[in-house]
């Protein structure tokens, strides 16, 4: 089994949640997550202390650091959260907007490039409404803060990965259940692997080229080779696996978002971590 030692974060069972998400690992062993639904940006540190970063804000569904310090996050727009908690707006769906004239809900998943590339997943409905499904959008935003979108083939664009040698990127697509893999400059798209159970939700990298996948209402997570064949499918203790990422010392150490828990049912989504067989692939930090 790639994962072992699965375990809930205590600091995050002493409180209700909603939908987590966004999980990373942060300077000195803090632990980073959002509520998607409740609100907020929220980090755990190394000593088990739990403190809002950012309150109230719905909808973060990626967040990725800044070299500067501080966190970029989704939502209605893209935000640095800086150290101290100042904000710095970056793009919002209005900006977007000009680009292609078809209207933008927010920014979901985000990730990043070899080289401080912010990338970002857009949805044009809303499906948490019922909305009839409309193709979304990646894009790229470079330091200058140019955007150039990579492409229009997603409808609901949600985890966002780079392959180790950076000449990848990886795409979960949560109406299509399936992963799409295509070059950076967004030529050459195609389904890598479709989802064994439930959906495509979160996508992490490893540092061999294999793609984690958190399977949404599938209750665990698939591992990919990075020809697209299934390798593992790793079952967690939750109904619903919303997000993970790689990180700490020897980037073996996982942390898992979910939407429910088995420990304390009636407080809704928690944080998990665990131990990898394999080292993930350390992700960049933006320069935007």
């Amino acid at each position: 089994m790639l994962l072992r030692d699965v375990a809930p974060v205590t600091a995050v069972l002493d409180q209700p949640h909603g939908l987590l998400e966004a999980p990373r690992f942060g300077p000195d062993g803090e632990l980073i997550y959002s509520d998607v639904l409740a609100g907020g940006l929220w980090a755990v540190s190394a000593e088990g202390e739990r403190s809002e970063l950012l309150p109230k804000r719905r909808g973060i569904g990626g967040a990725v650091a800044h070299a500067g310090g501080g966190w970029v996050i989704s939502g209605r727009s893209l935000l640095h959260v800086q150290p101290g908690g100042a904000q710095r707006e970056l793009l919002d769906g209005a900006q977007l907007q000009l680009l292609d004239g078809e209207r933008v809900f927010g920014f979901n998943d985000l990730g990043a490039t070899p080289d401080g590339d912010l990338l970002a997943g857009v949805l044009r409905y809303r499906p948490l409404a019922g909305e009839p499904e409309r193709n979304g959008l990646l894009v790229r935003i470079d330091r200058r803060g140019e955007v150039a979108i990579i492409t229009d083939q997603v409808v609901w664009p949600n985890g966002i990965g780079v392959s180790p040698d950076g000449l990848t990127i990886y795409l979960s697509d949560y109406a299509r259940a399936s992963v799409l893999a295509l070059a950076p400059d967004g030529g050459d798209l195609r389904v890598l692997c479709r989802s064994p159970r439930g959906s495509a939700d979160g996508l992490a990298v490893d540092a061999s080229g294999g793609i984690w996948v958190a399977l949404g209402q599938g209750g665990g997570v698939a591992r990919f080779r990075s020809d697209g064949r299934l390798d593992q499918i790793i079952g967690l203790p939750a109904q619903f696996v919303s997000s993970l990422c790689f990180g700490g010392p020897d980037m073996r150490e996982v942390l898992l978002t979910t939407a429910d828990n088995q420990v304390l049912p009636e407080l809704g989504g928690t944080l998990m971590r665990a131990r990898s067989e394999l080292p993930g692939l350390p992700l960049c930090p933006v320069a935007v």
